[in-house]
């Protein structure tokens, strides 16, 4: 499936979840981080290359949260104990550059990956305990 096809069926699919505000507005965040304007001349190849398994989980991460919101909340709160003193640091360099913060932004991805569609499989392991231990040794 296209990448294109896969942005739109989530974008259709977060237009029908308004009951759960928290988990749409984090997709929405997810969805506008990968897709920006300058995404595709921005993103290194190989990064590119995994941004249909992204979105195919965040249609996945759609899917059981109807079945299970509580599920998606605890998940969102774990993946914000990684993500958040990271986008607080990012937004201290102010646009500066960084190689380490650009592959734990990708880590992230996968994290999420892990945590709401661990069937569509990551390359790496990831866990938020092994983000941590990594965010650790960066702050060092």
């Amino acid at each position: 499936m296209a990448l294109g096809t896969h942005h739109r069926r989530s974008q259709g699919k977060l237009q029908g979840i308004k009951a759960h505000a928290q988990a749409a507005a984090d997709m929405q965040a997810q969805l506008s981080q990968l897709v920006g304007k300058r995404f595709v001349a921005e993103t290194d190849y190989g990064n590119l290359s995994h941004y249909p398994r992204y979105l195919k989980a965040i249609n996945v991460r759609l899917d059981k949260l109807r079945a299970d919101p509580a599920r998606d909340t605890r998940l969102l709160a774990e993946w914000n104990s990684v993500a958040l003193p990271y986008q607080r640091a990012l937004k201290d360099r102010a646009g500066r550059a960084d190689p380490k913060m650009t592959e734990f932004r990708w880590m992230l991805e996968e994290l999420r990956v892990s945590l709401y569609a661990q069937e569509l499989k990551t390359p790496m392991p990831v866990s938020v305990k092994r983000l941590q231990k990594v965010w650790e040794s960066m702050q060092r």
